[in-house]
């Protein structure tokens, strides 16, 4: 049975929820109830000198009761109101039927308002009290106390299971807002994986193809610029360019190690990247190499890529070094130029944002290291990277077999 009546409100509640298992059995039990209680009061009453009249009243009241009880009446205060008009006649013909009104209870405190429904009780108390009154031995003190405390005790069980179902209702409530704000957690997590894993491609795009396509759009106005003989050098340089490219292209299909990584250490693959993009810078190599993970790898080739790019288009410069160092729990990376510079902070002159430079600090800061930036109008560019080194590096092949 859904809650009793605290307005329309309530009720809509009750019948959103009629159909959960534990408000089913209750209300099957309530019917279950009056029916018992129907016959336990019609069974002596079809002894007495009333028995035509009972019996017809008696199939009324459970063909009405049972419509509106299976069907779930459209109209339950019509419904109600034939029930207990029903209930009173039977009363008036046989006071066994006072019983009754223990199910009849529950209904009025259900299905009416509580400015009707505690006066229908209080009615209904009434009349089984009178109906008693009647009966051998007139009015007594049990004839009153018995049906006032069936009364109260329908009313406290009844507004006690009311709080019950609004506490389960506020809770259900509850949960639904905690589900709803998990789902959109969730999303809102997917969303930040897609937006991490989209500038994680920017970056990896920026410092691995549009590096390798400027490389190859420089060496081909050098080639139209240069000397006959030097042309064909040029083309080669040119092949080689744009095969690193293809590979780091299958590379991104695949999410393979970059090739400059697979067939050479750290130290060697920067030594061949820095001759490679800028010719004629140093490259220095300081202390005692050891394993590192592979994306601290990755992130300090690809900040060489990008900072010798940077060198080779903007610096002009005449000279450029790059040292790799090898520290206890700590590698850096510092590439330096003798170029014109620029004063940090300040974006290009075209008005675009310095994505190398951002991506860089976004790269090297996943890792927990730090990257700087030194540099003035005439005074060259300094570079410089910091990553810590786990305790408990694993080796290179280790890790290939790992991934």
């Amino acid at each position: 049975m859904p809650p009793p009546a605290a307005g329309d409100a309530s009720r809509a509640h009750a019948r959103a929820a009629a159909e959960a298992p534990s408000l089913r059995l209750v209300r099957l039990a309530l019917h279950g109830c009056f029916y018992a209680l129907l016959a336990v009061a019609l069974v002596p009453a079809l002894t007495g000198p009333r028995a035509a009249a009972v019996a017809p009243a008696a199939l009324a009241l459970a063909a009405v009761y049972s419509a509106g009880a299976v069907r779930q009446a459209r109209r339950p205060r019509l419904w109600l109101a034939a029930v207990t008009a029903l209930w009173l006649a039977l009363l008036v013909l046989d006071p066994g039927f006072s019983y009754v009104v223990f199910p009849l209870f529950f209904l009025w405190l259900h299905a009416l308002p509580v400015r009707w429904s505690l006066p229908a009780v209080a009615a209904g108390t009434a009349a089984v009290v009178a109906a008693q009154a009647a009966t051998p031995g007139g009015l007594t003190a049990a004839k009153v106390i018995g049906p006032a405390a069936g009364a109260a005790v329908a009313v406290l069980t009844a507004y006690g299971y009311a709080t019950l179902y609004r506490e389960s209702r506020a809770r259900q409530r509850l949960i639904d807002d905690l589900v709803h704000t998990r789902d959109e957690l969730a999303a809102a997590q997917r969303e930040a994986g897609r937006l991490a894993e989209r500038q994680r491609l920017a970056r990896e795009i920026h410092d691995t193809l549009a590096q390798g396509l400027s490389s190859i759009v420089l060496l081909a106005r050098a080639a139209e610029s240069g000397a006959p003989e030097a042309h064909r050098e040029r083309v080669r340089e040119i092949g080689r360019t744009a095969s690193d490219n293809l590979a780091e292209a299958r590379r991104f299909v695949h999410a393979l190690t970059p090739p400059a990584l697979e067939d050479a250490p750290l130290p060697e693959a920067l030594r061949r990247v820095t001759a490679r993009t800028v010719p004629g810078a140093a490259f220095r190599l300081d202390g005692e190499p050891c394993p590192l993970p592979m994306e601290t790898e990755v992130a300090l080739l690809r900040l060489t890529q990008e900072a010798l790019a940077n060198v080779a288009r903007h610096a002009r410069a005449d000279h450029a070094a790059v040292t790799l160092a090898f520290h206890d729990g700590q590698v850096t990376l510092d590439v330096y130029d003798d170029g014109v510079g620029f004063t940090p902070g300040t974006g290009p002159a075209d008005g675009r944002p310095r994505f190398g430079l951002h991506g860089m600090r976004e790269r090297i800061a996943e890792l927990g290291g730090t990257l700087t930036v030194e540099s003035a109008p005439g005074e060259g560019t300094a570079v410089a990277a910091a990553l810590p080194v786990p305790a408990a590096a694993h080796p290179r092949d280790a890790l290939g077999e790992a991934a």
